[in-house]
């Protein structure tokens, strides 16, 4: 039995807790409808307790306070979305409890949770029950009452999660929007995966990060039970202000409400972290920098998220590189996936590239990054995909740089702009230029269905093939010649100068050479090209 927590133990015990939620991610995904259904709990949890557990693996803390301390300042700065923020705010009150303890009985432990849960409750302007406070604050409540009778923490963690997943399976009862779903709250899921990962710490035993997820048949939430169009405010809106002025952070509390809701604040000594839902986050943002300069932001419009979901989509996270030295005249950032279009990008001048694109949605802080990574005051970013134009857009009012974006929305698109940079004498010319040359083209996407599903009123079944014209669904059916055939038949209309074929990760050379052979029969006049995207 475990008689002390240390600062080594509990440094194995985020570790744990980090692999249980990482490895348990996509399952919390799916079941994330609150407060609204875009489908990012687990993943916002994964890099929340992530990035504490990066923060441990870097010192060997002393004591439990310093361990405590460590990863409650790494996740209030890492946190992302509002199970992230109110994840980090459970770590934070923990932390204030444990303030110059070298280690901690079970009592203090329990002590530690409940101030924990305090501190969530105070900073969440409004607090809904059935979610991840509802079971925190119960768990807690419970290793207080255990603490009483038996001070061993292996047991108190025991009867915290006992009574967690009671709580966890009444919160469909406790809130409307669960029960239509049909689904538990996937936050408090997510908590009480973090909870056991630290009790198997406890008892001795090492998560293993897994790959990937199985495929499981974890419970799902239903995302077509809801459209986009019941997500009120669009976009959720995260930063971190550097407390330099000391303006009342009510007047900020005030502001953000009467702007948008699932607004949580938390006021620290040296920075204040802001998570809501607006759809005005350059005015909310505006209002931030009257408290201090912007340290980070990020961005995420939820009504893409929500239809990435309902579609089946999985999420996806980024790396960020290093600033870099200003040397350039312009420079060119690029969302794009696959190796072969990587390089082609590569090969026609672009400095950064941001891996990303449909159902791999980058967050504006992520592209933001790489913007500041570019070596130049001015810096071009080719979106190429509809659903990252606004994310990209936000970039330019939170940089000293100037960032002008071209609304590419596909990779064709993006090379096409790339390709016209040569024949531009201004910078305001080669706006112009990369932008029409954008316009003069037509993409067609042929792909695989995944699931059955309804898309544009058209029912597909999985296994299908399918041609999106301008990502609008054109044909679909189970024979792949007459797909292709289809494609011809529609690019030829138009007499195109110019079809380049770009072939996914499971396609061969030979099988990308047969499709641009038939669709270039249909258009002798066209010089065409084949490469192989990866």
């Amino acid at each position: 039995m475990t008689q002390l927590i240390t600062g080594e133990l509990f440094k194995k015990m985020i570790a744990n807790a980090a692999a249980a939620i990482e490895n348990h991610k996509q399952e919390v995904n799916e079941l994330n409808v609150f407060p609204v259904p875009d489908g990012d709990t687990g993943t916002n949890m994964s890099l929340t307790i992530g990035a504490a557990e990066s923060a441990l693996a870097a010192m060997t803390p002393g004591t439990l306070s310093h361990a405590a301390e460590t990863t409650a300042s790494a996740m209030l700065r890492g946190a992302r979305g509002n199970s992230g923020v109110i994840l980090s705010l459970l770590f934070r009150g923990f932390a204030k409890r444990l303030k110059d303890i070298d280690s901690a009985d079970g009592t203090t432990f329990a002590v530690a949770l409940a101030t924990g849960v305090d501190s969530a409750y105070k900073a969440v302007m409004k607090p809904a029950e059935g979610t991840i406070l509802t079971v925190s604050r119960l768990a807690a409540v419970s290793a207080a009452a255990c603490a009483e009778i038996d001070p061993d923490i292996e047991t108190i963690l025991e009867k915290a999660l006992e009574t967690g997943y009671v709580a966890l399976a009444d919160t469909i009862n406790q809130n409307p929007v669960l029960k239509k779903a049909g689904v538990i709250d996937a936050g408090a899921k997510g908590y009480l995966y973090i909870l056991d990962g630290m009790l198997r710490a406890l008892r001795g035993e090492v998560i293993l990060k897994l790959r990937a997820d199985g495929d499981t048949q974890s419970e799902k939430a239903d995302f077509t039970q809801y459209t986009s169009e019941s997500i009120k405010f669009a976009y959720c809106t995260e930063f971190i202000v550097e407390r330099k002025l000391r303006t009342d952070i009510n007047r900020l509390r005030d502001f953000l409400d009467r702007r948008g809701d699932s607004i949580v604040v938390v006021d620290d000594d040296e920075i204040i972290k802001v998570h809501v839902h607006t759809n005005e986050p350059g005015v909310v943002l505006t209002e931030a920098l009257t408290f201090g300069p912007l340290l980070s932001t990020k961005i995420d419009n939820m009504h893409e998220q929500h239809t990435d979901m309902a579609a089946g989509n999985l999420s996806h996270e980024y790396e960020h590189p290093p600033a870099a030295e200003e040397k350039k005249e312009f420079g060119i950032v690029v969302v794009c996936a696959g190796s072969g279009i990587v390089d082609v990008f590569r090969d026609l001048g672009a400095d950064k590239i941001i891996t990303g694109g449909q159902t791999m949605n980058p967050s504006t802080e992520d592209i933001l990054e790489k913007v500041n990574a570019t070596p130049s005051d001015t810096v071009f970013v080719l979106p190429n995909n509809s659903n990252i134009i606004l994310a990209a857009q936000q970039c330019v009012p939170l940089t000293d740089k100037r960032v002008i974006v071209i609304p590419t929305k596909s990779i064709p698109q993006g090379v096409s702009a790339m390709l016209a940079i040569d024949n531009a004498e201004t910078l305001d010319d080669l706006e112009d230029l990369m932008t029409e040359a954008a316009k003069g083209v037509c993409t067609v996407q042929i792909a695989i269905a995944a699931r059955d599903s309804l898309y544009d009123g058209n029912e597909i079944k999985e296994g299908e093939y399918l041609a999106l014209i301008e990502d609008s669904l054109a044909a679909s059916g189970p024979s792949a010649k007459e797909i292709i055939d289809f494609v011809a038949a529609a690019l030829s209309g138009i007499s195109p100068e110019f079809i380049t074929v770009f072939a996914g990760e499971d396609v061969s050379e030979e099988e990308a050479s047969s499709v641009a052979g038939r669709i270039g029969a249909a258009s002798p006049g066209a010089e065409i090209s084949v490469v192989l995207g990866g």
